[in-house]
């Protein structure tokens, strides 16, 4: 299955690679000022890369997500220390039910674990992190928000990718332009892009069972080797890396993971 997975995944990224080819005629903005122009402007290219006429009507009605660019301008979280980080999401909750988890839904990860090589914990752990084991999933237009980012001067070359991606999602029937996601248009149980979706989505991303074996296969084909560790600097940590930058980040999620998992509480 990797082979595939992994071929894919290429396939995915050289389709989103010719989709961006000229996609900088759009000009960003840093203000709602020229939004409605540069929709239009999109969407005519988008039309002329086989976005359909549907998808590229839904574009044009999308709406300028100031919320969306308030907050990402403010990710304070990231630069706490892990003590900080890790009292401020929830730890010591997101453990308890996470142990809880791991026991109830014991074949689901079970059958997980023979397929990726993943172990329950980290799973867990980005579960609880992402969304509160679903309880907190976004209530953002994800289209909305993508394309803000996409015009936004920030980061226009990564959320060109997503929003090309979101826009072919829209087209197969997986999203709809009503979707509804987080802040910046991550969407089901453990908040996936749109690229990423193209890339590991398996079916509903809304039904946990689905979100977490997307999220395994994620890790595999960043490199997640069965049975190695996942602590910093241990090989496996690098598949936690992939899945977010934040390095205060990746150290929670291989601690929670690890004390899911039922080792030694791991150095911080």
């Amino acid at each position: 299955m990797r082979g595939r997975e992994l071929a894919a995944g290429c396939a995915v990224i050289a389709v989103l690679g010719c989709l961006a080819t000229g996609v900088d005629a759009a000009q960003c903005g840093s203000s709602p000022a020229g939004f409605e122009s540069w929709k239009r402007e999109f969407a005519e290219e988008a039309r002329a890369k086989g976005i359909s006429a549907a998808t590229t009507a839904a574009l044009l009605q999308a709406h300028y997500a100031s919320a969306t660019i308030a907050a990402d301008r403010s990710q304070r979280s990231f630069g706490l220390s892990l003590d900080q980080f890790l009292a401020k999401r929830g730890a010591s909750t997101i453990f308890a039910r996470g142990r809880s988890l791991k026991q109830s839904q014991a074949a689901l990860f079970a059958s997980i674990q023979q397929r990726y090589g993943v172990p329950p914990g980290p799973l867990i752990a980005i579960w609880g992190m992402e969304t509160g084991f679903g309880s907190q999933r976004g209530n953002q237009n994800m289209l909305s928000s993508i394309a803000t980012l996409a015009y936004d001067c920030r980061r226009p070359q990564f959320f060109t990718e997503q929003l090309y991606a979101t826009l072919r999602l829209i087209d197969r029937g997986v999203l709809s332009p009503a979707t509804r996601g987080s802040m910046h248009g991550e969407v089901g149980q453990t908040q996936f892009m749109p690229k990423n979706i193209l890339a590991y989505g398996t079916g509903n991303l809304d039904v946990a069972a689905n979100a977490l074996t997307s999220t395994a296969a994620f890790l595999r084909a960043h490199g997640w080797r069965a049975g190695a560790g996942y602590q910093p600097g241990e090989p496996n940590f690098a598949a936690i890396e992939a899945w977010n930058a934040a390095s205060v980040y990746q150290r929670a999620i291989a601690l929670m993971g690890r004390q899911i998992d039922g080792g030694a509480t791991a150095e911080r």
